[in-house]
């Protein structure tokens, strides 16, 4: 990333591999870290627990998000209070919705008001948001966490949800928004514009950020530089 572009947005780390969380702790653009269950059996986690620990430990102080898994509420919230203990730099994730559609927001509201910092997931419309800020008033430290780049693939632009969910946490306090699942830089340069507070970046997302700023026609030429030593390395002829 080029250190010259100031920037106000916070990038966090999105990923489950312990070896890649324990290089970008020693890194100073990464601000915090996400994960989720997909991630962590993507990353091939076996055991939930031990590797939240190992997660924590390695990023302290810096914040990190750790989601529950139970489908249902009581066992959402069980889940949600062991995990909240396991560190003071732990938020913990609840999908705004089980996978039968029911609210998650009065556990939300319940686990707030219990002192737990919680990161609310999976969010995609107004209507979500609203509700989702209603439910964190009075927090000590909370998400909301907008899935811009999903929105996107559905053909609409996610700026004004984001917008929309900023509005929303400068009203609740302690709030601060995350845009997720991005898809390309420029979503970094659009999510520090619209003042949100966070956007979460993949392992590839990461290693594109050194293009940041970089000028086009320098990148002109280098991808110009690409076409023709692969074309070389092939030893194509016509």
């Amino acid at each position: 990333m080029n250190m010259e572009i100031k920037m106000n947005i916070k990038i966090y780390a999105d990923g489950a591999d312990l070896n890649h969380i324990s290089e970008l702790a020693n890194d100073k653009v990464i601000s915090g870290f996400t994960t989720n269950p997909t991630l962590m059996r993507q990353a091939g986690i076996e055991n939930y627990e031990m590797f939240a620990h190992k997660a924590i430990e390695i990023v302290a102080p810096r914040p990190i998000s750790l989601e529950v898994f139970s489908d249902e509420f009581i066992e959402m919230k069980t889940q949600a209070l062991k995990i909240a203990s396991w560190g003071e730099n732990v938020y913990v994730k609840i999908p705004i919705t089980n996978t039968k559609g029911e609210s998650s927001l009065p556990l939300v509201a319940d686990l707030t008001k219990s002192g737990v910092k919680v990161n609310v997931t999976a969010i995609f419309t107004n209507k979500q948001i609203d509700d989702t800020a209603t439910a964190l008033a009075g927090t000590s430290g909370s998400n909301i966490s907008v899935f811009a780049g999903r929105i996107a693939d559905a053909g609409t632009d996610p700026s004004q949800y984001v917008e929309r969910a900023v509005n929303c946490a400068q009203q609740v306090g302690n709030c601060e928004v995350i845009w997720a699942s991005p898809r390309e830089v420029l979503n970094v340069v659009q999510a520090d514009q619209l003042g949100c507070h966070i956007i979460t970046v993949t392992p590839d997302l990461l290693k594109k950020l050194v293009n940041l700023g970089k000028d086009l026609d320098v990148f002109s030429l280098d991808t110009v530089k690409m076409f023709y030593n692969d074309a070389s390395a092939a030893g194509y002829t016509i």
